[in-house]
C-alpha cells in the first residue's frame, strides 16, 4: 500500500523486526533484566526456578515440533493477595516469557502455554512471534512493531489474517513498501499499532492534541444534493482524517439543500476553515466554525425545521372544489389530525433490487458475507458504479472491483478494500464492515428496524383504526418529543381504560425492535411475534457481538403534528427557484410551506398526508 497521510509515518530506511527509538517497546536485554529482577523480588527461589523449568520444558517441545504430551499444562504461582503486586507479576511473566500467558484465579496466578503464540510461529521466525507478544503485553501508547520484510503477498495476507482474527479488537495491520538500499528494490513490512481505542479511553494520540488533550471543531455543513456519508467522506480526505472522527446529531437527505450541526475531532478551526475553497466544487460549505469540548451524538437532535416549494399543484380528476380551499383545507386538516408518522422512504435507500433494511436483517442473522453481497448488488442501470457491483458479485475480486470502483464511492471502496486485505471470507467480511464507522453499521440494523415498524403501524390502524384499545402501549408524559424514552414512561390500557376511553390516539406508541421493549398486549403485539418469527429471528437478542452491535429498542408515537407551519400560495412565475427543465403552466399554483418536526420525522411523509388529504378520516 502507498503512504497516506492518515498513515502513521516510519522511516524510509530498512530496519530490523520489533520497534525502535523512542516510539517502540524496547525488546533490549536491559528489558529482559528487569522483568527478572521483577521475578526475582516477588517470588521465592524454588517457585522462580519451577517457573523457569516449565517454560523451559515448554519452549523445548515447541522447538521439537512435538506436541505437549506428558507435560504439566499449567504451573500454579500460588495466591498473591495483593492486587499490585498480582498485577506487576502477570506482567512480568509475560514480558520474560512471551510464549505462556497468565490467569488469574481467585487471587491465584496459573501460567499456561501461549498456544496463539505457537500458531504465529508458523507463519513468522520465532524471533518475530517473541517480540511481538512482548509488544502486545506491553500496551506502550504511540507504539508500533513491525515484522520483518516479506515478499510473498499471500504470506503477508496470512499474516494479516492472523493478527486481525486474534487480536483484531486490540491492533491494526497496514503493509508498507519500503525501498532496499542493497538492491534497490521495494521490500514490504507488516507493520502493527494499537486501535484507537487501547489508550486513553478510546483517544489516539494525535499531532494536534495539547496535554493529552483531544481538538474538537464544530461546524454548520452545508450541502446541496449530496448523500450525507459521501460529504463526509469527502471532508475526510481533504482534512487526512477518517470518516468515523465526524460526529453529528441526525441523518440529513440527499436530494434537498441542507444545514446541520457536526463535530470534527483532530482538526482545528483554521484547518478547517483553509479547505472551504475546495469543498465548494462538491456543492457543499462549512462556516460557524469553532472550537468544543466533545463530539455530538446520534439523537441528542431536537428537531428539523423545513422550507419547502411545491410547484405545479392540481386538483385531482372530478373534484369541485376550488384548487385554493382544497389546498388549505388539507393543510388544516394534517395540522389538526397530524400524521401518521411514519419512516419516510430515504430510510431504506432509493436502491430497487435491495433495500438497507434488508442488509440490516443480513446483519442481525450474522450472515455477514450475505450482508456484503446485498450491499454490492447490482441496480439495472449501465453505469461505473453498478458495473463495477456486477462484476464483483460474478468474480469476488475486491482488488479488480476497487479498479473500477468510482472514488467518491466511499463506503463501497471502504469495503472492497478490506475484502481485498482479509479475503471473501465470514471474518474477513466481519472486517470489511468494520471498516465502516460504527454509526454506518448501525444505520442498516436500523433500517430494519424502522420498516417493521412502518409496518406495524399499518397493522395497528387497519385493526384498531383511531380508538384507543386495551392492551396498547401509551407514553404518559405530553412533553415526549423523541423516541429515547424509557419503560417507565409507558403504560399498558387496561380493559377499563379501554372501555372509558381514557386516552387519545396521539398518546398510542409502537415499539421499535431491541432488547429491552415491551410489546402490546393485543393482535398488535401477536403480529410482532409473527413477524420475528417469519424473518428468522425469533431467538435474536438484538446484539451483533462481532459487530459492536446493540440495538436496545425504543418506542415512537403513530402520530405526529407539524409545528410553526406556515404556508403561501403563489403563481410560479412570481418563484424565484425555477425547476432545471420544468415545463408547466404559467398560470399553474405554487406552495411555499414551512414548518418544525421533531426529531426522526420527515417532511415527505407530512407532506404526502397533506397532499392526498386522508388522515384518520
Amino acid at each position: 500500500l502507498e503512504r497516506t497521510k492518515e498513515e502513521y509515518t516510519e522511516s524510509d530506511q530498512n530496519h530490523p523486526s520489533g520497534s525502535e527509538k523512542e516510539d517502540t517497546v524496547s525488546v533490549g536485554t536491559s528489558k529482559c533484566e528487569e522483568k527478572a529482577d521483577v521475578l526475582s523480588s516477588f517470588l521465592d527461589e524454588k517457585t522462580h526456578e519451577l517457573l523457569n523449568n516449565f517454560a523451559c520444558d515448554i519452549k523445548e517441545k515447541w522447538l521439537s515440533e512435538t506436541e505437549l504430551i506428558g507435560l504439566p499444562l499449567e504451573f500454579s504461582i500460588g495466591r498473591i493477595l495483593d492486587k499490585n503486586q498480582r498485577a506487576s507479576l502477570h506482567s512480568a511473566i509475560r514480558q520474560k516469557f512471551p510464549f505462556l500467558i497468565t490467569v488469574g484465579k481467585n487471587s491465584e496466578i496459573v501460567v499456561k502455554p501461549n498456544l496463539e503464540y505457537k500458531e504465529l510461529c508458523h507463519l513468522v521466525s520465532e524471533e518475530e512471534a517473541f517480540n511481538f507478544f512482548k509488544y502486545l503485553d506491553a500496551k506502550k501508547e504511540n507504539s508500533k512493531f513491525t515484522f520483518k520484510p516479506d515478499a510473498n503477498k499471500d504470506h503477508r495476507k496470512a499474516v494479516h489474517h492472523f493478527v486481525n482474527k486474534k487480536f483484531g479488537n486490540l491492533v491494526e495491520t497496514k503493509s508498507f513498501s519500503e525501498m532496499n538500499c542493497s538492491t534497490g528494490n521495494p521490500n514490504v513490512v507488516i507493520t502493527v499499532r494499537f486501535r484507537e481505542k487501547a489508550h486513553r479511553r478510546g483517544k489516539r494520540p494525535l499531532p494536534e492534541c495539547q496535554e493529552g488533550n483531544v481538538i474538537y471543531t464544530a461546524f454548520t455543513l452545508r450541502k446541496e444534493n449530496l448523500e450525507m456519508f459521501e460529504a463526509i467522506g469527502f471532508l475526510a480526505i481533504k482534512l487526512g482524517v477518517i470518516p468515523s472522527d465526524f460526529s453529528y446529531a441526525g441523518l440529513k437527505d440527499k436530494k434537498a439543500i441542507t444545514y446541520q450541526a457536526m463535530v470534527v475531532r483532530k482538526v482545528t478551526p483554521e484547518r478547517l476553515k483553509n479547505i472551504e475553497k475546495e469543498i465548494e466544487k462538491k456543492r457543499m460549505n462549512v462556516f460557524n466554525i469553532r472550537s468544543v469540548d466533545d463530539s455530538l451524538r446520534l439523537g441528542q437532535l431536537k428537531g428539523n425545521h423545513f422550507d419547502i416549494v411545491i410547484r405545479n399543484l392540481k386538483k385531482q380528476i372530478n373534484d369541485s372544489a376550488n384548487l385554493r380551499e382544497r389546498i388549505m383545507e388539507a393543510i388544516e386538516n394534517v395540522k389538526k389530525k397530524g400524521f401518521v408518522n411514519y419512516y419516510g422512504p430515504q430510510r431504506f435507500g432509493k436502491g430497487r433490487k435491495v433495500h438497507t433494511d434488508q442488509i440490516g436483517l443480513a446483519l442481525l442473522k450474522n450472515e455477514m458475507m450475505k450482508a456484503i453481497k446485498l450491499f454490492l448488488t447490482p441496480e439495472d442501470l449501465d453505469d461505473p458504479v453498478n458495473r463495477a457491483k456486477k462484476y464483483f458479485l460474478q468474480t469476488e475480486d475486491a482488488k479488480g472491483t476497487l479498479s473500477l470502483m468510482p472514488e467518491f464511492k466511499v463506503r463501497e471502496r471502504a469495503l472492497l478494500e478490506a475484502l481485498h486485505r482479509f479475503g471473501m471470507t465470514e471474518e474477513g467480511c466481519i472486517q470489511a464492515w468494520f471498516s465502516l464507522p460504527h454509526s454506518m453499521r448501525i444505520f442498516y440494523v436500523h433500517a430494519y428496524t424502522s420498516k417493521i415498524w412502518n409496518e406495524a403501524v399499518s397493522y395497528r390502524l387497519a385493526t384498531y383504526g383511531a380508538r384507543v384499545v386495551e392492551g396498547d402501549l401509551v407514553c404518559l408524559d405530553e412533553d415526549i418529543d423523541d423516541e429515547n424514552f424509557p419503560n417507565s414512561k409507558v403504560h399498558l390500557v387496561t380493559e377499563e381504560e379501554g372501555s372509558a376511553n381514557m386516552y387519545a390516539i396521539h398518546q398510542v406508541v409502537l415499539p421499535i425492535l431491541g432488547y429491552n421493549i415491551q410489546y402490546p398486549k393485543n393482535k398488535v403485539g401477536q403480529w410482532y411475534h409473527d413477524i420475528l418469527s417469519r424473518d428468522g429471528l425469533q431467538t435474536c437478542r438484538f446484539k451483533v457481538p462481532t459487530l459492536k452491535l446493540n440495538v436496545p429498542g425504543c418506542y415512537r408515537q403513530i402520530l405526529k403534528h407539524p409545528r410553526n407551519l406556515s404556508y403561501q400560495l403563489m403563481e410560479d412565475h412570481d418563484i424565484d427557484v425555477k425547476m432545471k427543465g420544468s415545463h408547466i403552466d404559467e398560470t399553474a399554483l405554487s406552495l411555499l410551506i414551512s414548518f418544525d418536526l421533531d426529531a426522526s420525522c420527515y417532511a415527505t411523509v407530512c407532506l404526502k398526508e397533506i397532499m392526498k388529504h386522508d388522515v384518520l378520516n
